[in-house]
């Protein structure tokens, strides 16, 4: 197994020692996200480097000479490249890897067909569904700004209609509709991507309820403390002003014997001022 390992890096090219070429080129693609694999090229005790280029349509058809780097892998260590930056536009792209160890590097490997993103996979967005309150929330996860959604919810009964709405927020809470008590509400979402005309499957349903109790409670709990307010302040706000009236309109004033006056009148009646 040590012979295998020391011939690797021993190859000979015109009496010049080369390193093997980077194979098996792939590209995997998510959502827009493309990372561009192969496999490594071993050398015992040595820490091998990878340089990734690529040519674009304009390129490969005016100018087949120029190949550029790309931002992120060149170089790397590691036995991929993330090429989402470079692959602005939906054409064909051709991607090439080669291995270096010091003055030593490898021939260029190139990907077997071009690489085009409208064929990257897109799946449904992560999906959380809420209620705050008797609002139906949703909450979808941030898979770039090339990413809109297409929300679909309805009621869960017979015959409802399904309402579709477009959702450009990413990671934001959207409410969608307020909820009746004790009805059961389902959304499901897929994605769209403007830049390559494609859209995911929709994802599973997620329901959600508002339980039929909850409003009646919150009204009969209300019912009752106004109920029983109105008996504990109307009395009291009654025996106020009655007895405000009446120390306004006929005050208890004792009199000084010194102002005590008596009044005669004609038939003998005596009146003494109150």
């Amino acid at each position: 197994m040590w012979f295998f390992y020391a011939l690797i890096p021993c190859l000979l090219v015109d009496g010049v020692a080369v390193l093997p070429a980077p194979q098996n080129l792939s590209v995997q693609s998510t959502n827009m996200k493309h990372l561009l694999m192969w496999s490594p090229v071993v050398v015992p005790g040595e820490i091998i480097h990878y340089f990734v280029e690529y040519q674009g349509e304009y390129e490969s058809l005016y100018m087949s000479h120029i190949w550029i780097p790309s931002s992120w892998g060149s170089p790397t260590k590691d036995p991929e490249c993330d090429i989402t930056d470079d692959i602005t536009a939906t054409v064909p792209y051709n991607l090439r890897v080669r291995a270096s160890l010091g003055s030593q590097t490898s021939a260029w490997s190139t990907l077997q067909h071009p690489f085009n993103r409208n064929s990257t996979i897109l799946t449904p967005p992560v999906m959380e569904v809420t209620k705050d309150g008797f609002h139906l929330v949703i909450k979808l996860e941030d898979l770039g700004p090339q990413f809109e959604f297409l929300v679909a919810y309805w009621r869960r009964e017979p015959g409802a209609k399904e309402h579709v709405k477009v959702v450009r927020s990413r990671g934001i809470p959207v409410h969608l509709e307020t909820m009746e008590p004790g009805v059961a509400y389902c959304v499901k979402v897929r994605t769209f991507v403007k830049a390559i005309g494609r859209h995911s499957p929709f994802s599973q349903a997620e329901c959600v309820k508002v339980q039929g109790e909850t409003l009646p409670l919150a009204l009969a709990l209300f019912a009752f403390v106004g109920f029983m307010l109105i008996l504990v302040v109307v009395p009291l706000s009654i025996w106020k002003m009655g007895r405000l009236l009446r120390y306004s309109c006929c005050p208890v004033v004792v009199l000084p014997d010194t102002l005590v006056m008596l009044f005669f009148f004609p038939f003998g009646m005596t009146l003494t001022s109150c």
